[in-house]
């Protein structure tokens, strides 16, 4: 099966991005791996809600969370010739998606670096499949953009070409730089959008913090009207459109 072929799983059709988006951020809550409350982001700003994908730790959870990557990215049309998670998480989301799509007929190469070079056996950082064609980067989220660069100079030194990203969930929200005076500032674009225009790549998303929204938005606890206007508040103060 090619990528952007209509993709079907035990004979149904796939969903369309709207409810597989609504059934991943559920998934996403029941898993724990999405919570909602007080939480500082890297960028030093507090969060009402926190995405853990560290939270998918067993095999049902990482298995099922590789059938929304697969299905997102069917139906996304992006096509590629390998796979490459960026160690540390990329590394066993990767793995689980690699082996989703070749489980619906869609068998790529597989790729991941190590944090520090080995020096004995093949030696080096980089394992599994050699880079080559268009690759595919598997990871979580896209925070500040750091660790996709580091991804893409890799594949690039390796004489690939670092094609797409795939990630779980678009915070859509402004990303910071570290101006020449050393202070921290927001920027008018998301990470998302840097790596779409700055570098030309291709994004597939399975959520974004707009479906958060619509899922909290249809939920009627006192909780959840709470939990939805302190995200709403936080999507005008940094939010991207």
């Amino acid at each position: 099966m090619e990528l952007g072929t209509s993709a079907t799983q035990g004979g149904a059709p796939y969903e369309d991005a709207a409810a597989l988006a609504q059934e991943f951020v559920q998934f996403c809550v029941e898993a724990g791996a999405l919570r909602f409350g007080e939480f500082k982001t890297k960028a030093g700003r507090m969060s009402p809600y926190f995405f853990n994908a560290g939270m998918f730790d067993d095999g049902a959870k990482l298995g099922r969370l590789a059938q929304f990557y697969a299905k997102a990215l069917l139906a996304s049309g992006i096509e590629f010739d390998m796979i490459f998670g960026p160690a540390y998480k990329g590394i066993p989301l990767g793995v689980a998606v690699s082996i989703e799509l070749a489980r619906l007929g869609r068998n790529v190469p597989f790729a991941y670096n190590r944090k520090e070079a080995k020096d004995h056996g093949e030696g080096g950082t980089l394992v599994g499949a050699p880079l080559k064609g268009r690759v595919l980067i598997i990871d979580d989220v896209i925070s500040a953009g750091t660790a996709a660069r580091e991804s893409i100079a890799l594949i690039r030194a390796a004489g690939a070409v670092p094609h797409a990203i795939a990630i779980s969930l678009d915070r859509q929200e402004k990303a910071t730089e570290v101006g020449a005076d050393g202070q921290v500032r927001d920027v008018d674009h998301s990470a998302i959008q840097y790596v779409k225009r700055e570098l030309g790549m291709q994004v597939c998303t399975i959520a974004t913090l707009d479906d958060l929204l619509h899922y909290l938005s249809h939920r009627t606890s006192g909780e959840q009207d709470a939990h939805l206007e302190r995200v709403k508040v936080y999507r005008q103060r940094y939010g991207v459109s």
